[in-house]
């Protein structure tokens, strides 16, 4: 039995009076790599913030290696080993990229430091060739992976990557694709956001996609790549 490192239960989250999440059920086992779909305001990334800590559910559970977290602040699940690249990026703007990369550098939750600084820009040349230049300085593919290797500076257990190529060119979005792959390799467990079905589904092990705030299907790769009609029922693809 694998060890379940994200456990949600029946997350009920609002905005307001705008029920967004009803009664998700959603789950991270070390290890995997998960798709998480669905078109534009279906709720994907308020799950993720959800379990993050960054906006409270009304009702449900989350739990992070058996610990209770709802309602925890997200520095706390932060140190659990769930570590968030956000849409946007959120990277600072006004630090190097040696800067952005070594103020997150940390021991994981278990005191693992497979990735050092140097194995971060082993992974990231581009970044190896702008290590003085700032954040401001780098183009959008840079910056992802900028943050990309900032979350890996901190060890996580568990790596939250919200639209992970969205708005890049398709060489650099590429770039991306074999770098969640070689997460995969690392053992770290995944939750990837990304509207490029085929990429993504290249690199998760299960997937799973919401319709208006719910839970519609739920299985591997290789079964959603197999019925096309899931596919264009809920993604429009």
């Amino acid at each position: 039995m694998p060890e379940r490192l994200v456990d949600a239960r029946g997350v009920q989250t609002y905005y307001g009076a705008s029920h967004v999440l009803r009664g998700v059920d959603f789950h991270v086992d070390r290890g995997e790599t998960i798709g998480l779909m669905g078109r534009n305001g279906m709720g994907k990334s308020t799950l993720l913030k959800s379990l993050m800590g960054i906006v409270r559910p009304r009702a449900g559970t989350v739990q992070v290696k058996g610990r209770d977290m709802l309602g925890r602040p997200a520095y706390e699940v932060a140190q659990q080993g769930i570590a968030y690249v956000p849409e946007g990026r959120g990277i600072f703007g006004n630090l190097s990229v040696k800067e952005n990369l070594l103020m997150a550098a940390r021991a994981g939750s278990s005191g693992q430091r497979e990735w050092t600084y140097e194995r971060v820009l082993e992974t990231f040349p581009r970044l190896q060739e702008r290590l003085r230049h700032g954040g401001q300085q780098l183009s959008g593919g840079e910056q992802q992976m900028l943050t990309i290797g900032r979350a890996l500076m901190t060890n996580p257990d568990v790596l939250i990557l919200d639209e992970a190529t969205e708005g890049l060119a398709p060489l650099v979005a590429r770039e991306i694709w074999r770098i969640c792959g070689l997460i995969r390799e690392s053992g770290i467990s995944s939750v990837i956001v990304d509207k490029a079905w085929r990429a993504m589904t290249q690199v998760t092990d299960r997937n799973v996609i919401l319709v208006k705030g719910e839970v519609v299907y739920e299985g591997s790769s290789a079964e959603l790549r197999a019925r096309p009609e899931l596919l264009a029922q809920y993604l429009g693809v």
